[in-house]
């Protein structure tokens, strides 16, 4: 053991040739406690995997290693001796990793929401991104680029026409082609947000094949040249299709003008050329071919479509809807006019108009009791209240039908509230007796007056028996009707009318004070009505409120009953 000094304090070297290793070696008497001092030197041979940077020079309490008898003091003493930095600098690696990776699912989250109504990073139109463009500013875009879009036609005679989509027949939907675009790489979010990951989007469209040939032999033919097929129409006087005879004569080879238009529905934008020939033709759609296509439109005019909403409404689609629904698309090249039915259109109408047609407005039932609470009569009708719903189904349903040539009876799905019923107790009541002909008034089931009357003509224009209401007066009124013989009368200036059963109701009749005063509506009955003389009128008018029920009973008298 060598006794060594490295300042005012004695320390003791371990590991030596004369002292085993870790033997615990007391402190000098100054020491501050016992210390082991690992010399890398002395201990090369034998600690061949312990690290030089880890033991070289460094100094431990003797208390933090303790084989505690299991041997194991060298891997305690690597382990204690560990340097602090690398350990610091795992941990920084680790919450650094840890950041990034919050930071890049934060990231996806955050793209997925911001492009969620919007063009995807990637997605091209026209030859250039959108990527970010909303509706609005996509519906811009389209917009610009259909515009922008040209197609130069030129024959072998030098003849040239530059065209827009719309003039050669071509039909855009921007709606669709906006809807394209913000759908586009949407199967795969993590394909959706990739800005290398791309997709081009093309013009929705349709083309009229039939007009495209109309536009080019219009411009490029000469008029008494042209050959004109023929063609259907829905025309409004008659409510049908009708045929329009065509006639032979030259008619444009166009195949390449519609390689260019799907070129340019590709890639819009830009204008196009492409060159066209002539046929001569008997004629390009026959007048056989246009009736057969006309017939099955007309049949599309019969079938009776309809749908109801699950409670008391019914609503038939007129003809005339579903000829605008009818869609005739001519191919000139092939002689042909097919008809089916535009699928969007039938959509947008249920959308927009099925709910105007099949809505209920919730109305309480209000009925009439008498003082028992016997019901009377039912004053308003109850009215659930409906709200249609999922109006795409039906629409669907209508479109399989029409296509499939056949009619249908169809329930849309709806919300259905119950009305509630009210019952309200009758205080004022007339009571017409048509044998006496007289009207009785009570109030609370105590009689208040009685009026002597002359009620409808018997046998032709008898006052009507049954249960009704006061509900509509007028203090003067012209009234007009039809005599027996076909002709047509007007009454001015009638007074005190109170109509309780449609054009029913009390009022003075001046002219007919003989018919009142006798109780004869056999020779001088009214056309319905119950006449009165005016004052009597007046006092029904100004003292029997609307809602007065108003019973008209009794058999019809044959001769005068006064």
């Amino acid at each position: 053991m060598t006794n060594t000094f490295d300042g005012s304090v004695p320390r003791y070297g371990v590991g030596g040739p004369d002292m085993p290793r870790n033997t615990r070696v007391p402190a000098q008497p100054d020491a501050p406690g016992d210390i082991w001092k690992t010399n890398l030197a002395a201990d090369a041979a034998d600690a061949a995997d312990v690290n030089d940077d880890t033991l070289s020079g460094m100094e431990i309490p003797l208390y933090a290693i303790s084989d505690a008898g299991n041997g194991n003091a060298d891997d305690d003493m690597a382990t204690a001796l560990r340097p602090p930095h690398k350990r610091l600098w795992l941990r920084i690696l680790l919450i650094v990793l840890a950041v990034l990776a919050v930071a890049a699912v934060a990231g996806f989250f955050t793209a997925r929401w911001y492009y969620q109504d919007k063009a995807a990073p990637g997605v091209m139109f026209a030859g250039a991104s959108v990527a970010g463009q909303n509706s609005e500013q996509l519906a811009a875009t389209v917009k610009s680029a259909v515009e922008n879009t040209k197609i130069t036609v030129t024959d072998s005679q030098g003849n040239t026409v530059t065209a827009s989509l719309k003039d050669l027949g071509v039909n855009v939907n921007q709606k669709q082609t906006v809807s394209a675009l913000i759908a586009a790489k949407d199967g795969n979010p993590f394909v959706r947000i990739n800005p290398f990951s791309k997709q081009n989007v093309k013009l929705a469209a349709t083309t009229d094949k039939l007009a495209l040939s109309q536009y080019l032999t219009g411009k490029l033919i000469p008029n008494d040249s042209q050959a004109i097929a023929s063609t259907i129409a829905y025309d409004q006087t008659s409510q049908k299709f009708t045929v329009t005879v065509g006639r032979g004569g030259q008619a444009p080879v166009t195949d390449n003008v519609v390689k260019a238009i799907d070129q340019a529905l590709d890639t819009p934008g830009t204008t196009r050329t492409a060159s066209i020939t002539y046929t001569q033709t008997d004629m390009p759609i026959s007048e056989a071919a246009a009736t057969t296509a006309a017939d099955q439109a007309n049949a599309g005019l019969g079938l009776s479509i309809t749908i109801n909403n699950g409670d008391a409404t019914t609503y038939k689609i007129p003809a005339a809807t579903i000829a605008s629904w009818t869609v005739t698309t001519a191919d000139p090249a092939k002689g042909t006019i097919a008809v089916s039915y535009n699928k969007q259109a039938i959509s947008d109408y249920m959308n927009g108009e099925l709910g105007n047609q099949l809505n209920q407005t919730k109305t309480n039932q209000v009925d009439l009791v008498d003082t028992s609470g016997n019901v009377i009569m039912t004053r308003t009708k109850g009215v659930n209240g409906v709200a249609i719903k999922d109006t795409a189904t039906v629409a669907d349903q209508v479109y399989s039908a029409l296509s499939a040539n056949r009619s249908a009876t169809l329930t849309v799905a709806s919300d259905v509230t119950k009305f509630d019923t009210e019952q309200q107790k009758v205080t004022w009541k007339i009571v017409v007796d048509r044998s006496k002909q007289t009207a009785t008034v009570y109030n609370n089931d105590q009689v208040v007056q009685t009026f002597n009357v002359c009620t409808g003509k018997t046998g032709k224009h008898e006052t009507t028996p049954g249960n009704y209401f006061i509900y509509l007066k007028y203090q003067v009124q012209d009234m007009r009707g039809t005599n027996d013989d076909g002709s047509q009368y007007l009454s001015k200036g009638v007074k005190w009318v109170s109509y309780f059963n449609g054009g029913q109701g009390f009022h003075t009749a001046g002219w007919n004070a003989a018919g009142i005063a006798s109780g004869d509506p056999t020779g001088h009955g009214s056309h319905g009505c119950v006449n009165m003389n005016e004052a009597d009128a007046k006092w029904i008018y100004d003292n029997c409120p609307d809602g007065t029920l108003v019973q008209v009973v009794g058999a019809q008298p044959t001769a005068p009953v006064r």
